[in-house]
């Protein structure tokens, strides 16, 4: 059995459910999932504490590190407690602002996954609140998963967990952008291919905005407006991702590909198909 552990600081949209997409039924018995979190702190402390609390409490054959802006302080603490552990298999998972480090993460021998449609959330006190951040992150996650991050991800970690099982090393180094999404989303349709791919451009359009209001603009009713603006940009986004859905379900081309208990994925499209 494979051990993972995930380590998470400070939140994106693609690490919400990024151990579940790996055993999205519970009955798994290749792998063996441990979650440590710091919560939405990601400071130098919080990431030091938290990545030594995984080294501390696990023996990971595999272990998956998502945070926002990897390059900065906290996320490079947590990195170097990594890196210093000597783990062999370490996959960092960031959004597009810690492509700085890309460089960095392959000479040290890490593999990366950086997500560019992995929108900044409009975090001013003015506009942001519990409720207004939920709806943000599912709305992202809503696209993500229709448009193909999700089984991008996905795809990339099973493939590292395969790797483990041979006793080989398999860490990806790619970054995801709408067309490499769309790809795994396997759609039939071109119609419901393009409406994703302009959903997934709408959340790299939202988060410039996102970064516009939180760190550029100093007067209030501007950036309050820019973060606001920005959130419905990614509602626009979940919806033009649901008509894409919609259109490959009317035509009964849906495409699933759910996990055996041995790991293997299997497929289907037809709703009443069994996945083979």
């Amino acid at each position: 059995m494979i051990e993972i552990s995930f380590l998470k600081t400070g939140n994106i949209a693609s690490s919400l459910l990024v151990e579940l997409s790996l055993d999205e039924r519970a009955e798994r018995e290749d792998i063996k999932v441990r979650v440590f979190s710091s919560g939405a702190k990601m400071s130098e402390k919080a990431a030091e504490s938290v990545a030594e609390l995984l080294i501390k409490n696990s023996s990971p054959d595999l272990v998956i590190y998502s945070t926002p802006n990897a390059g900065t302080k906290g996320p490079r603490k947590a990195i170097e407690v990594l890196k210093k552990a000597a783990l062999k298999n370490v996959i960092v998972i960031s959004d597009y602002a810690g492509i700085k480090i890309k460089d960095e993460l392959e000479s040290s021998g890490l593999g990366y996954i950086f997500v560019k449609p992995d929108a900044m959330i409009g975090a001013r006190r003015e506009f942001l609140d519990a409720s207004e951040m939920a709806i943000f992150n599912a709305d992202i996650l809503k696209t993500f998963a229709i448009c193909g991050v999700v089984r991008a991800i996905q795809s990339e970690i099973d493939r590292a967990i395969a790797a483990v099982k041979k006793k080989e090393t398999y860490l990806p180094r790619i970054i995801v952008d709408s067309r490499l999404a769309v790809e795994h989303a396997n759609f039939t349709n071109a119609y419901a291919k393009s409406k994703a791919i302009a959903a997934l451009e709408m959340l790299e359009k939202a988060g410039e905005l996102s970064i516009r209001a939180c760190f550029v603009e100093k007067e209030r009713e501007s950036y309050t407006t820019l973060a606001s603006s920005s959130h419905e940009l990614v509602r626009a986004a979940a919806r033009l991702s649901d008509e894409a859905r919609e259109i490959e379900k009317a035509n009964d081309s849906v495409y699933r590909a759910p996990h055996y208990k041995d790991g293997r994925i299997l497929s289907k499209r037809k709703l009443f198909e069994k996945p083979e």
